[in-house]
């Protein structure tokens, strides 16, 4: 079954029959308003939303993925730097340890010499050579960590060069972002103004009515909003300041439902799909009263058969189909296809759901 469509029942004849019709004549009057061009466009958009986010969370995983490292070689460099003087003293008085020894052949051979037997011979031979790696091994380490020191801040100079790179990448994906976004708005807004007498054709008729059945098959009150259509949402902020803005007004919203909390979730979905932030809480809200009646586990939106291990997966799920299926907006063909038995009643109350976030 396709996810995007909302079947939950089987209805009478006559109420398909009019769901049908109900259903034809507002895509017909989104389409006049609307072009395919147009509609192409917002698709365009919006994939071009998911790519420029993905390439900003690429771009600022690599500066944190950098960030590490270059705090890794900070600290080791330090730790070489450390012990450094302690290391060129040792290998100073092995350098004339050694130089004292072979000043000092003859001696060392009158030492060989005269041993009593095979056995001290031995032990005389092991003593030295004792002396002598441990002299090399202090003159060792010394050029060993100086080494080490060298290509660690070689590393750390690369590794800061390519952070300040990523980072230059991370603020062009971001205006690219933002650009993007504005433009996905700007057609966002060309569309709803071609379908506004819809809107308002899909409100009159909503209100002649007190109740209407969601797309979770239950009997919901009418609501009426205070206008025909949602406002535009800003997307000149960067993602911090839109998450941040857009999860404490939805936060406000779900509180003290099971939704609770998970208003940066949302947020954060609706800015990387390019989803009005507002879309999927209040379709929550119409379908299952903000999570407390759910048709599926995690479920609050009477979305198909689907069903979720966890409300962020469900989140970031629904809001990725209000962007693939809906145009990442509420609208009356949107409406028509999510509940297309009772699509005026549902675009009425989701709308009026909107206004309150």
């Amino acid at each position: 079954m396709n996810k995007y469509m909302r079947h939950r029942r089987l209805p009478s004849c006559s109420t398909l029959m009019t769901a049908l019709l109900v259903a034809v004549l507002v895509v017909n009057t989104f389409l006049f308003g609307v072009s395919r061009a147009q509609a192409e466009t917002l698709e365009e958009l919006q994939a071009k939303v998911e790519q420029t986010n993905s390439d900003y969370d690429a771009a600022n995983q690599r500066v944190a993925e950098l960030q590490k490292q270059i705090a890794d070689n900070e600290a080791r460099i330090a730790e070489i730097e450390q012990q450094l003087p302690e290391q060129r003293l040792k290998a100073a008085e092995s350098i004339r340890a050694m130089y004292r020894m072979q000043q000092g052949s003859m001696g060392i051979i009158d030492l060989l010499l005269s041993a009593d037997n095979f056995n001290d011979l031995i032990a005389v031979v092991q003593y030295l050579e004792i002396i002598q790696n441990k002299n090399s091994d202090a003159i060792n380490h010394l050029v060993d960590l100086s080494k080490e020191l060298s290509e660690t801040q070689s590393s750390l100079n690369a590794q800061m060069a390519e952070a300040e790179e990523q980072k230059k990448a991370a603020e062009d994906a971001m205006n690219a972002a933002i650009a993007t976004r504005e433009q996905l708005q700007a057609e966002q807004a060309a569309q709803a103004a071609a379908e506004a007498a819809a809107a308002e054709e899909a409100l009159k008729e909503a209100s002649t009515e007190t109740t209407f059945t969601n797309a979770s098959g239950n009997t919901t009150e009418v609501t009426t909003p205070s206008t025909p259509s949602a406002q535009n949402v800003d997307w000149s902020s960067d993602k911090t300041n839109f998450v941040s803005s857009w999860g404490a007004r939805i936060d406000a919203y779900l509180a003290g439902s099971p939704l609770a909390g998970y208003g940066s979730t949302f947020a954060e979905a609706a800015w990387a799909y390019g989803v009005d932030p507002r879309f999927s809480p209040a379709i929550s809200a119409v379908e299952s009263t903000k999570g407390r009646y759910n048709f599926l586990p995690y479920n609050a939106w009477g979305w198909g058969s689907a069903s979720w291990g966890s409300w962020e997966e469900a989140i970031w799920d629904h809001t990725a189909g209000l962007a693939a299926g809906y145009g990442g907006r509420l609208s009356v063909s949107g409406a028509a296809k999510y509940n297309p038995a009772n699509p005026n009643g549902w675009y009425s109350a989701v709308l009026t759901q909107m206004e309150l976030i």
